[in-house]
């Protein structure tokens, strides 16, 4: 079964990923994030300086990314997220902004003013949710989407927009109901979630809960935490 573990920003997709791939066994896909790939692509820029033609290409990186490493995983995974984030993320944007955190005082952290690139950004973004709404048809059996919780975390990379956020989670679950994806909504601490979703999917625990809760917090913290133009400075 390939089955995507959805959310808005820090909704804990990662962690639970990583716990929950321990904790069973699946393997868990390793796809390079944004934050990973933006260096590269757009050097020199933190996420919220992106204009919206370099913000498509992070789109095309980051899908791109996700598809091989769904292929090599075949037909028995556990993902972060699927590229429904990547569209959504920029259908958000044109709503709330190139920069969310530059419009989240506003009335439901909408954007004023639309800026004229962006009539063309909305029709390439649109574009683009028709190849990536039929890749995740074909290719996930069912989603388990965590409820955000928690506050963002403000941690220089991340929008700091609740209405940027609210947004995301209500378009994604429309979307999971018109592409006819079952999906579950899951909530609470750590292990009531792995618990859930095991007895959602008869996922048999090869470890104790605790073993893969100390193995997935040492997998988190080995990730590279470092902002985009710190990336970028440490490699010149």
């Amino acid at each position: 079964m390939k089955i995507a573990i959805s959310g808005t920003y820090s909704a804990g997709k990662t962690s639970t990923v990583m716990a929950l791939s321990r904790y069973t066994g699946v393997p868990r896909t390793l796809a390079r994030t944004i934050r990973e790939i933006l260096p590269e692509a757009v050097p020199g820029k933190a996420l919220a300086e992106v204009t919206p033609a370099e913000f498509l290409q992070l789109m095309l990186r980051r899908h791109t990314g996700r598809v091989a490493a769904e292929a090599v995983l075949g037909d028995h995974f556990i993902s972060d997220g699927s590229s429904l984030q990547e569209w959504l993320y920029g259908a958000g944007r044109v709503m709330h902004g190139m920069n969310p955190n530059a419009t989240a005082d506003n009335a439901g952290g909408r954007a004023v003013v639309q800026e004229a690139e962006m009539e063309f950004f909305a029709k390439v973004v649109d574009q683009y949710a028709i190849a990536l709404k039929q890749h995740v048809k074909d290719t996930y059996d069912a989603y388990v989407h965590l409820e955000h919780e928690l506050p963002i975390a403000a941690d220089g990379h991340r929008p700091m927009n609740e209405g940027f956020r609210a947004t995301i989670d209500k378009m994604l679950l429309q979307t999971l109901d018109e592409l006819e994806i079952p999906y579950h909504i899951i909530r609470g601490t750590m292990p009531e979630r792995l618990t859930r979703i095991c007895e959602l999917f008869d996922l048999k625990p090869v470890m104790s809960m605790d073993e893969a809760l100390e193995l997935s917090r040492q997998d988190y913290a080995a990730q590279d935490f470092r902002l985009e133009t710190e990336r970028v400075a440490q490699a010149a």
